[in-house]
This record gives C-alpha cells, structure tokens and sequence, in this order.
C-alpha cells in the first residue's frame, strides 16, 4: 500500500473547519426538523380551571329554520348577570367543528373575563359545511341575517343595533362574505378558509365556480362589492396552509382602504391555535362593539 502523502498545516486546517461545517450543518438540519415537528398539534393543551367560567352560562334551543329547511339547534354563552340591551355577537363554527366545542371554556373564560363589557355570543349551527352562504344546500346566510339572530335578540332582549360576526375557518370566510352588505360594528376571521381563485376551493366549500363568484370574500372586496366600514380582524398560524390566500384578503382590504387588524403566531389550522386566541378575539369585539353607534 503507497503511502499518503503527508498534509500541510493549511490542508490539515481546511480538513478540520470542513468537518466543523459539516456537523453544523447536521444540527442546523436536526434542529429545523425539530421546529417544523412541533407544529399545531403539538401546542400545549388549553386549561381553564372551572372558577374561570363561573356566571356564564351555555343555553341551547332549537329553530326551526324555513331558509335552511330545517331544524338547528343554537348555543348561546351569557355572562353573568342582566344581559338586557347587551350587544350581540355571532360566531361561527369551523367545518364539521361542534358548536358546543366553539362555546366551550376557554370562549367562556374570555367571556367571563370582560365582565359588564362581554357581549352575548350566538354560535348557530349549520348542516357541517354550509360555507355559510346561500346556496343549493339551503339559505344559509338568509338564515343567519333573518332567523338566528333576530331569534337572539328577542329572546334575551339584547342591543340588535349592536352586532358583531366573526368566525373560524369556513365561519371566518362566511363571516366576511355575511358582513359584506354591511350591518355590522366589527368582522372577524380566525384562520379563514379563504381561496385565490375557484379551481382552488376545497371539494363542497362551493357549489360552483359561479357560487365562488358571487361569495368569496378577496374578490368581492376586489371588486368594491364588499365595504365594510367597521374594525376588521384576521389572524391565523404561521404554519397555516391558507396563509397565502389570506394575505392576499389582507392586501385587498388594505388597497380598499379598509381598517384591518392582522396577527399571526405559533400553530396551524387546528383547535388548539383556536382555544389559545379565544380571550384576544373576544377583546377585539368587545372593544369594538363598545365604540359602535348604529344610527337610530
């Protein structure tokens, strides 16, 4: 066997620093890999001690919906105390989410928490993905606007000049297509499920390209179709997959000159990320509804 020739000084230098570069390109690679693993899912878990909900209460009842043709059961949080001439707030669920899951403790600790400044929140179900416009699947923006929260305001005798709507996924898309002919003090979208174009859409989110057309929040802002007026929110993960599409919503509203407030941290599109931002969101349309003055 020939012997190797002996390195120099300089050649055993650049063997040592190319193995250094070597292993830090290991850690470098094994610590991303780390950080994309710990995604949503792996949020820690929310807990709400039960005193943190003490004096709100769930109610459920059952409508009858003659634009959805059918009966939907609405779960209602109240806060403690008189809740007459309180403002309203509308929240709708995520596809195929449980309302009871979106009224559970953590939406009641944040209501709790506001204390005299709390609205009643309304979360109205709908046929689990309804997109929550009319469409073939029923009426369902007619049913919200019409039925579920005039139904509301009646039975606990609340402000109906004082509305809010917000929602989660699918409800923040429908929450900003709901808002858009206005009536309204503030509109929320907590991770909107919202597309760039109808070939995009998830299967069901639409009936059609047409239905796309005449309900999807970017375009009917591109399009001047949609003016809000009123304090707008959206928020969503950094690891959400509609990140792209709802910076794009965000652009149109801006290029609109519309007022949005826009946060984004740790989590995806999962219900942890949710539970975590319940008490910010519901600041967002307390603060707001405090400062709306609907003409009389």
């Amino acid at each position: 066997m020939e012997d190797r020739p002996a390195l120099s000084p300089a050649a055993r230098r650049v063997r040592r620093g190319l193995a250094l570069l070597a292993v830090l390109c290991v850690l470098v690679t094994a610590v991303a890999l780390v950080a994309r693993a710990r995604t949503a899912s792996e949020l820690p878990a929310v807990h709400v001690p039960a005193s943190a909900v003490r004096g709100t209460t769930v109610d459920r009842y059952a409508l009858r919906s003659r634009a959805a043709d059918r009966k939907l059961v609405q779960t209602v949080v109240r806060p403690a105390g008189d809740v007459r001439g309180r403002p309203l707030l509308v929240l709708l669920h995520g596809k195929a989410q449980d309302p009871a899951w979106v009224a559970g403790a953590p939406l009641r600790a944040a209501v709790a928490r506001l204390g005299d400044r709390a609205p009643v929140v309304l979360v109205p179900a709908d046929d689990g993905g309804s997109y929550w416009h009319d469409r073939r699947s029923g009426r369902w923006a007619t049913y919200l606007r019409r039925e579920a929260i005039p139904a509301a305001v009646r039975r606990y005798g609340l402000d109906g000049r004082r509305l809010a709507v917000g929602g989660i996924s699918m409800g923040g898309a429908g929450a900003y297509a709901l808002a858009a002919d206005g009536g309204f003090c503030a509109v929320g979208g907590h991770s909107p499920a919202l597309w760039t174009s109808a070939g995009a859409t998830a299967p069901g989110a639409y009936d059609d390209a047409e239905d796309f057309a005449a309900h999807d929040p970017i375009g009917l802002v591109r399009a001047g179709r949609a003016r809000y007026g009123v304090p707008l929110w959206l928020d969503r993960g950094r690891d959400d997959p509609f990140d792209a599409a709802d910076r794009a919503f965000v652009r149109a509203l801006r290029a609109a000159g519309e007022r949005v407030t826009v946060r984004s941290g740790p989590g995806g599109h999962e219900g942890r990320y949710w539970e975590r931002g319940m008490a910010t969101y519901l600041r967002f349309y307390a603060d707001a509804l405090a400062a709306c003055r609907p003409a009389r």
